[in-house]
Formats: C-alpha cells, sequence, structure tokens
C-alpha cells in the first residue's frame, strides 16, 4: 500500500546521493526472498525500507546503499494486505485483520500490541499530527464496517472513534495539511463502488459527510500535493482524475490518465509531480504535472504490477517493490 503523503525521515545521516543514470526511467534492483504483493512498505529513519506480508515468513529490509534485501523478523501472524505508518518513536505500526503489530527496527522483532473488534482487512492506518495512529475500517468476515480506533504509541491502548458515516471497503485515507483525514470513494456491501466523501476531525473524534467525487471509484490512488489538494486517480473501471479542495469541500475533475486502472500506486516526488505506476496488466507509468493538471507518459516499469508498493526514498528515488505476477522483482525509478 502507497502513502498518500511524503514525510521527512528523522535521522540525520547523509542520505545515500543516486547513482548516474538516465532520468526518468526504471532498472531492476535487487530481488526480494519470497514473492510480495498486497504487502506494506515503510521508509525508517534508517534509510532503509521494510516490506511486510503478501507471504508467510519473515519480513524484509531494502538497503538503498547496496541495492539489496535481507531478512529480518517475522511478523506474529500472518499479514496479507497490511497498513503501516512510521511512528515518532522510530518503530513502524501495522494493521493487519484484527491485531496491532509494531516492528522494532533496534531488535528486528515484531510484537503483538493490541486488537481491534473489528477487522481491517482492506482498512488503512493513518499517522495523525499528534502522533496517534488512525485505524479505519475495511471489510471482514461480516462484510464492509464503518467502524475506527485510535492507536496511542504512548501508552500502547486502542480505543474506538468515529465511527464513518458510511460502511466501506477499499477506499482512500489522507492527512490533511490542517490534521483532519479525507475518507473517498470505495465499495459498499453489494460490491459498487461509491462517491462519497468524508472527513475525520481528529479533535472531535467524528467524521463528517464532505462532497462526493464526480467518479464512484474504488481501489483508486490518493495523493496529497504541495497545494494541500488531493489527487484521486484511477481505480475500476475508470481513467479519470479528480481534485479534492479541502477549503471548499470539494471535488473538481483533473486531467484524465493516460492508461486507466486499479490497485497502481502513486507517489509524490520533491518536483510535487506524481508517479503513478502499473495496475492490473500494465507495465506503463505516466506523470501528473499539477502545473498543467495533465498526465504525460513516462518510463515503463521492467515488468506488470498490480497491488505493488512504492516508496520515495530519501535520495528521490522511487523504490517499486512486488506486485500480483512479478514474482520477486523490484526495481527504481530514477526521476
Amino acid at each position: 500500500m502507497t502513502p498518500s503523503r511524503a514525510s521527512s525521515p528523522r535521522s540525520s545521516s547523509t542520505p545515500t546521493a543516486a547513482p548516474t543514470h538516465a532520468h526518468g526511467v526504471f532498472a531492476a534492483t535487487g530481488s526480494t526472498t519470497v514473492a510480495r504483493y498486497s504487502a506494506a512498505a515503510t521508509l525508517l529513519n534508517s534509510g532503509e525500507v521494510l516490506v511486510v506480508g503478501g507471504d508467510p515468513g519473515p519480513a524484509e529490509l531494502y538497503d538503498p546503499a547496496t541495492g539489496k534485501f535481507r531478512t529480518t523478523g517475522a511478523p506474529v501472524n500472518w499479514m496479507v494486505d497490511p497498513s503501516s505508518v512510521l511512528l515518532g518513536s522510530g518503530r513502524v505500526l501495522l494493521v493487519n485483520g484484527t491485531e496491532v503489530e509494531i516492528y522494532d527496527p533496534s531488535t528486528g522483532s515484531f510484537s503483538v500490541a493490541g486488537s481491534f473488534k473489528t477487522s481491517r482487512d482492506t482498512g488503512k492506518a493513518i499517522l495523525l499530527n499528534d502522533g496517534r495512529v488512525l485505524a479505519v475500517s475495511g471489510s471482514g468476515q461480516q462484510g464492509v464496517a464503518a467502524s475506527a480506533d485510535l492507536y496511542d504509541p504512548t501508552t500502547d491502548e486502542v480505543k474506538p472513534t468515529g465511527p464513518m458515516g458510511t460502511a466501506r471497503g477499499d477506499f482512500t485515507a489522507t492527512l490533511l495539511d490542517d490534521g483532519r483525514v479525507l475518507i473517498s470513494g470505495g465499495t459498499d456491501q453489494n460490491g459498487s463502488a461509491l462517491a462519497s466523501a468524508e472527513v475525520y476531525d481528529p479533535k472531535s473524534g467524528k467524521f463528517s459527510r464532505t462532497g462526493s467525487m464526480v467518479t464512484p471509484r474504488c481501489c483508486a490512488t490518493a495523493t496529497l500535493m504541495n497545494s494541500g489538494r488531493v489527487l484521486i486517480a484511477g481505480g475500476s473501471d475508470t481513467d479519470s482524475a479528480e481534485l479534492y479542495d479541502p477549503t471548499t469541500g470539494k471535488f473538481t475533475a483533473t486531467g484524465s490518465m493516460t492508461i486507466g486502472g486499479a490497485w497502481q500506486t502513486a507517489t509524490r516526488l520533491r518536483d510535487g509531480q506524481v508517479l503513478v505506476t502499473g495496475g492490473y496488466g500494465i507495465a506503463s507509468a505516466e506523470l501528473y504535472n499539477p502545473a498543467t493538471a495533465k498526465f504525460s507518459p513516462t518510463g515503463s516499469m521492467t515488468t506488470e504490477r498490480s497491488q505493488h508498493t512504492a516508496t520515495l526514498l530519501r535520495d528521490g528515488r522511487v523504490l517499486i517493490i512486488g506486485g500480483v505476477g512479478s514474482g520477486t522483482s523490484a526495481e527504481l525509478y530514477w526521476p
């Protein structure tokens, strides 16, 4: 799963310089030990990337300096489509099913930190500005749900909050500049795509309706732009994209993608453009330029990927890992 907002690592060590390479291209890098799809990738303070889930067994760490993966501790529970956030302490919180697990980079081990009453499959975890983590429902044994919880890393406690106004799965969740969280689209109990959206306010602990999207969509991407607006792109059966303005609470259409699809990734680059990669049966990639409100093709990946991960590294490159049908391969994009 792709982070919706880039955050600056808290380590003071010097970033590794990007190798000399042509720009706007993808190139293979080290392979994972097992195939990874529906996994979670998190940039650590060390500059390494933790990848968890998609296959039973140990998690792995990618070192940008060597271009290689190495195994680390194994999660307590098998994780499929987990959601992860880097905590202020440098540890990583992972939400999967009904469990909350913590990865500690100093020991390379995982531990259970709490549990939910509602399964969080296809749910989302969002780090709030006060250090707490909002975990929002996805799908479970009873179908999609509307419940939400807050995890407090200072006490290791999980407490209910919300709930959402609409039960939904396969939605997007984005931390806004003002500290609120935008929830958009997804699927309802019947599997139909939703156009509705809502906003969570950590101060009140409540969700409230906001404007609806122009196009119903699920399995889309959501990316916070430098302007404070949110780019919502793609999803099932659409190549359209739109922008959400938190000041007005409205969505407006923007340029369409050159190739649409679901289960893509979207990564905001250092220059403010957004790199969109893959989707079912897709190896191509494109860039959204907020200055022109248009998408344009960029180099294609080395293989087709969907349900993969994309992580912005400290040197500005983007690490692409796994995905359906991609085996153990990984690659790097040079902006």
